[in-house]
């Protein structure tokens, strides 16, 4: 009789772990359970559709960086599976990758839907079994197997997967066999910001700020997006995912500051005075004297710091000078409320990492217990970080079935 590998949780990480465990060992017998109408939506969704697949570090001491939480747990199985090993999977099986400029990869065609007919296909041919519209009800342990009923039936499983992403009930029946749940909080979240520098300028951008969360360490530096509830892009979501917990407990109210030209006050200070005798007859307002600084983004600046309009560089006192020097380098901001990617929800939080062995991705209250993906408390950056600790996870666990 066939051995049972039952899988909760159609997403990357169960996705994967049934794939590789089907290949790897023709003769278990492996069905993966998903509660909603469709698999693989976290996959679809990712990268504006695009699925970012994963990110082109190929140094597991540098790639745990990435990962806020996680990060220690990660670096062991980071060389039993790694970046390289996910673009060698997926180009085995006829998906060209590309690696764009900031290092995130992405399918050649730029489509979502190319990763998730891979993950179909490939399912099917190793005999995957998937069942949609089944919502796990409990889950229980048996002398030598795990029972796992469903509205409709029940499955009897010798290897069970809990790869269920960020699901409350599944996290409380994972506390009904006794493990320990981290409180999950969002991460990869945007800053809500109402104020009048921004507010009729959404989709203005810079490549490369400098954001600070006042009042504490945090720090994040790179792309800053204007959006029409605040700021967004790169710099932020770093934030978000670094300061997931402390920004939590402060009820998501809090103050920035931001350097949008990543350059010190008081250089940005001298060059103002050089470009006032440089091109004093000039209207300050008219051009940014800032290559990166967009021109509409420039002249919210030079208002906000109350120079005229009309006021030429030479009318500029040392004062005008410095106000502007503020709103470049010194520009302090009101967070109040954050917005989260729905269908790309991250959080931080999970099952308890030490709980769990990461040799094998193995319950360490329940031999042939497996964790893997967002159900645990590993959560990292955006890029392609999240997707690529699915994968890992995934095989691990399939390797560790198949021995």
């Amino acid at each position: 009789m066939k051995k049972k590998f039952v899988i909760i949780g159609g997403g990357a990480a169960g996705f994967f772990a049934a794939i590789n465990a089907a290949e790897m060992n023709p003769e278990l017998e492996v069905i993966i359970l998903e509660g909603s109408n469709n698999v693989l939506q976290k996959v679809k969704v990712s990268g504006g559709g695009r699925c970012n697949v994963t990110h082109a570090c190929f140094t597991p001491n540098e790639l745990v960086e990435f990962y806020p939480r996680g990060k220690k747990e990660l670096l062991g199985p980071f060389h039993q599976f790694m970046t390289g090993d996910t673009m060698e999977w997926f180009e085995n099986r006829g998906v060209s990758l590309k690696i764009e400029d900031d290092n995130r990869v992405f399918p050649e065609s730029n489509s979502s839907q190319t990763i998730v007919d891979c993950f179909l296909d490939s399912a099917k041919n190793a005999g995957v079994k998937v069942q949609t519209s089944t919502r796990v009800e409990s889950i229980a342990k048996s002398e030598e197997n795990f029972v796992v009923k469903t509205s409709s039936e029940e499955f009897i499983a010798d290897y069970l997967l809990v790869a269920s992403g960020s699901n409350s009930k599944v996290w409380n029946m994972i506390e009904g066999l006794g493990h320990s749940v981290i409180e999950p909080v969002p991460s990869l979240f945007t800053f809500n910001i109402f104020d009048n520098r921004i507010k009729e300028i959404p989709g203005i951008s810079v490549p490369k700020a400098t954001v600070k969360v006042l009042n504490s360490k945090l720090e994040a530096q790179g792309p800053l997006l204007i959006t029409h509830w605040g700021l967004s892009g790169p710099s932020i979501l770093k934030l978000s995912a670094w300061g997931a917990l402390e920004l939590y407990q402060k009820g998501y109210s809090f103050e920035i500051e931001v350097n949008w030209l990543s350059t010190n006050p008081e250089t940005v200070l001298n060059i103002l005075k050089s470009i006032k005798k440089e091109q004093s007859k000039k209207q300050v307002i008219v051009r940014s004297v800032f290559a990166e600084m967009p021109k509409r983004l420039w002249e919210q600046f030079v208002i906000a710091a109350q120079i005229s309009s009309n006021a030429q560089w030479a009318q500029l006192s040392n004062k005008d000078l410095e106000n502007l020097t503020t709103q470049l380098s010194k520009n302090k901001f009101k967070v109040s409320g954050k917005s989260t990617f729905k269908e790309e929800f991250v959080t931080a939080g999970g099952v308890n990492l030490k709980e769990i062995n990461f040799k094998r991705y193995e319950s360490k209250l329940y031999k042939n217990l497996f964790f893997a993906g967002e159900v645990l408390n590993i959560d990292a950056i955006t890029g392609g970080f999240n997707f690529q600790n699915a994968w890992t996870g995934g095989w691990v666990v399939a390797n560790s079935i198949e021995n």
